[in-house]
């Protein structure tokens, strides 16, 4: 392996973005700003595209480590100190000329930038803020930057990384502080709260300010995240659940992200997953998380102490639905919209059209079905002027059998393995080997530009 010193741009690049495939908790959501005179690139909350990763993947943000050096030796990490793998550091120059060439190659719009823990939390939090503040300043950059806050570093250190991103995520790393007590024995729970704390506060100071002052500088303005491990300790869905719904009402997160386990590292405290990561069970955690975020539900609806695991074959509003059959069926033409959220097949926007529609006239399945509503789902729990679409048993057991047919089952995958863990580094949704021989090349073509 070549010394860590004598490493080439592109070595480092290939080590630290293949070790960053494990962290999923980036989005770009959240953030509009526009472009500025004499400045680089722009920040819209549509989103970010045009990024290439090391196997050819095109995906939105420039999504690197500073280092994977790390001085912890969590269990389930690969970078952990103990693990003999290639290490790598960038400087931040090494950073900022890779995300500025890569932009004016016109192949990302943003960076995302997380680290191993390298002499200190302090230490490599001042390394994170030197990079930002030198894009920012020196390199003129004004696009979407997401960083990771390290737990343990100095409040200050973190506050000023605060003014010159848009979104910063603290990790929670496993739901519990026992899972965490046994799996990551140099981190503690009190550790990783305290930044998420320091943020939040920051950004509530920060509104208040620029509402007085129109241009004070803006502190995280897409707001903050963080990610759990699914399936490395014995949590149950209902635990998990409340841990997430509790960080949202006491942090006031944007989002909780969810990354089934994937055993990297050979250690007895690592459980053994013959079926592998347990990529249904982190689907069915994103489907209940966006039921609270944004339908109205509350964890201890979706799951409870005698039922705290999700329906494999049923999604958690289909499940709910069935299981609470005295709310339904629900009249389309009356029903409030709080209840409309609760018919499975309807979504946000679906429920929206329909209070705007049926102002005018009464609604039937037909219009319904222009509106966006998913019927073959929601057939089952509506009414339309009184009658509903077919004849049909309000039964659960009918329900389900109906729902769980088997071409409502390949929507879902019978294993449950349709399913991709969030990654912007697996190889999912290519159309065939051509189409990533392709990519490859023209990652290659890119890197020999750079």
């Amino acid at each position: 392996m070549a010394e860590v010193g004598k490493m080439s741009v592109m070595e480092k690049l290939k080590i630290l973005t293949d070790a960053a495939k494990y962290d999923v908790a980036c989005t770009s959501s959240g953030v509009d700003r526009r472009g500025k005179a004499g400045k680089l690139g722009n920040c819209v909350a549509a989103g970010i595209c045009h990024s290439f990763a090391g196997d050819g993947r095109c995906i939105s943000l420039l999504k690197i480590l500073l280092t994977n050096e790390c001085i912890y030796d969590c269990k389930y990490c690969l970078n952990r100190r103990s693990n003999d793998v290639p290490r790598a550091m960038f400087t931040p120059e090494e950073i900022c000329e890779l995300t500025i060439q890569f932009y004016r190659r016109n192949y990302i719009e943003g960076l995302f930038l997380s680290s191993g823990i390298v002499q200190s939390p302090t230490f490599t939090m001042e390394l994170i803020c030197r990079t930002i503040y030198l894009l920012r300043t020196k390199y003129g950059f004004n696009g979407y930057i997401h960083v990771k806050a390290i737990p343990g570093a100095d409040g200050e250190v973190i506050r000023q990384t605060g003014f010159l991103v848009d979104r910063m995520s603290v990790n929670l790393e496993l739901p519990t502080a026992d899972g965490l007590r046994n799996l990551a024995p140099n981190k503690h729970r009190k550790n990783i709260l305290a930044p998420m704390r320091q943020i939040q506060n920051g950004i509530t100071q920060n509104r208040s300010e620029v509402a007085v002052y129109r241009h004070a500088p803006a502190f995280v303005s897409g707001g903050q995240s963080t990610q759990m491990i699914v399936g490395a300790t014995n949590e149950n869905d209902y635990q998990i659940l409340n841990v997430a719904e509790s960080l949202y009402q006491k942090f006031e997160l944007k989002r909780v992200f969810y990354s089934a386990f994937v055993r990297v590292n050979e250690d007895k405290s690592l459980p053994v997953l013959p079926g592998g990561p347990p990529l249904l069970r982190e689907h069915r955690l994103y489907q209940a998380d966006w039921l609270l975020r944004f339908y109205g539900f509350r964890a201890q609806e979706l799951l409870s102490e005698r039922r705290p695991f999700f329906n494999v074959m049923l999604d958690p509003k289909e499940d709910w639905a069935v299981g609470h059959l005295e709310e339904f069926p629900v009249e389309i033409n009356r029903a409030p919209y709080e209840k409309l959220l609760r018919v499975p097949g309807i979504g946000v926007q679906s429920a929206r059209r329909i209070v705007a529609a049926r102002r005018s006239c009464n609604l039937d399945f037909e219009n319904l079905k222009k509106l966006g509503v998913v019927l073959k789902r929601a057939l089952y729990f509506i009414t339309c002027s009184g009658k509903m679409m077919y004849p049909t048993k309000l039964e659960e057991d009918y329900i389900v059998r109906q729902l769980t047919e088997k071409e409502q089952r390949i929507r879902f995958g019978s294993d449950g393995m349709t399913y991709r863990q969030m990654s912007l580094f697996d190889d999912a949704g290519f159309a065939g080997n051509a189409e990533v021989i392709s990519a490859q090349e023209k990652w290659q073509t890119a890197m020999g530009q750079l």
